[in-house]
């Protein structure tokens, strides 16, 4: 293949969240590919780039209000572009631009808002936010939108179905090398549920906390581990529990996956699951909400209605507790390949 030229756009480029890990590890492997690689943001996240990959910061803009924080960097990007002409690149953004060919959505569409009554919708906030939103889709020089799930494709289909012919097939993230969970045997009474996820609401741990506390009517020596929000912040949820939890706050996850016997992730909205896809990678079973992007990749039995009881959920926990699952790694090697084809498709 001809080494393309590709210019990536986050405001943030460092391997410090979801979306900026994605565009960090995927800019990588692009570069390791011999594709000529410049990224447009803020500031650099990291000490420095990974090899082969151009960063030009453009200076960090004010935070406060957010719509506003994304008017102001894309008028830096825009002001760049135009600045440096070159009709053989492809500008690839993973931000609410407006001069980019290809964009990543990376979560749900803010147009969701127009659910809500029409009372509540009057304010600049809104009307700025639904502006860009329209512009990064709908712009006359987008040839390709990549969601990052089929969750995501859905959703941007219902509120913009005039890119239908511009929307390609996601592109889910990668994941590492997860240290592998051993095959044992767990106690019929006993057992390690995790949870992963700084935004517990979001993600469900108040729905998690009455799960596993229903299970451990019949599994009494069943343990309950808890890793990323903040203790302080989630210890009321375990005010009627005496022990058996565990509130890790922020850490290294990877080593964790192979000291559970499942993962329970009851999310309320995730626009695809990062910690279901490292769980899968070190060969834990899972049982998640529909409302996870990632549920296109799972079998049926793995995925439970977020509105289904407290005791269904329990008892299909018990059927997956401990049971064997198979090793599943989709490397960002291939999510690099997956977006040349989409490269490919739009040159």
């Amino acid at each position: 293949m001809i080494p393309l030229k590709l210019v990536h756009i986050a405001r943030h480029y460092g391997p410090v969240g979801g979306m900026e890990r994605y565009v960090w590890e995927l800019t990588r492997e692009l570069a390791l590919m011999g594709h000529q690689v410049t990224v447009l943001c803020e500031k650099l996240a990291a000490d420095s780039p990974p090899q082969g990959v151009e960063v030009i910061e453009l200076g960090l803009v004010h935070w406060r209000p957010r719509w506003l924080a994304h008017l102001r960097f894309s008028r830096k990007v825009s002001a760049w572009v135009a600045a440096n002409p070159d009709s053989e690149r492809i500008i690839h953004s993973h931000e609410r631009t407006a001069v980019h060919h290809v964009t990543t959505f990376h979560g749900p569409p803010f147009a969701k808002v127009k659910s809500k009554p029409l009372w509540q919708r009057f304010s600049p906030r809104i009307a700025v936010n639904l502006w860009l939103e329209r512009r990064e889709l709908c712009g006359d020089q987008v040839r390709a939108v990549v969601p990052n799930s089929s969750l995501i494709a859905n959703a941007l289909l219902n509120y913009y179905p005039e890119i239908n012919e511009r929307l390609v097939e996601p592109v889910s993230p990668g994941v590492d090398i997860i240290p592998a969970r051993p095959q044992r045997l767990v106690d019929e009474e006993g057992g390690v549920i995790g949870f992963v996820g700084k935004e517990w609401r979001r993600k469900g741990l108040d729905i998690a906390v009455e799960i596993v506390s229903e299970l451990k009517k019949r599994r009494p020596a069943l343990q309950f581990v808890v890793a990323g929000p903040d203790p302080e912040k989630v210890a009321h949820l375990f005010s009627d529990w005496s022990d058996g939890y565990q509130l890790l706050g922020p850490t290294d996850v990877a080593p964790l996956y192979a000291s559970f016997d499942l993962l329970l992730h009851p999310a309320r909205q995730e626009p695809y699951g990062m910690v279901i896809a490292e769980a899968r990678a070190a060969g834990l079973p899972v049982l998640v909400s529909s409302a996870c992007g990632i549920c296109s990749e799972l079998e049926p039995e793995n995925i439970m209605n977020i509105g289904s009881g407290t005791l269904e959920w329990s008892h299909a926990c018990e059927k997956l507790i401990g049971q064997p699952a198979e090793v599943v790694i989709h490397s960002w090697k291939a999510v690099a390949e997956e977006q040349l084809a989409c490269y490919q498709r739009i040159i």
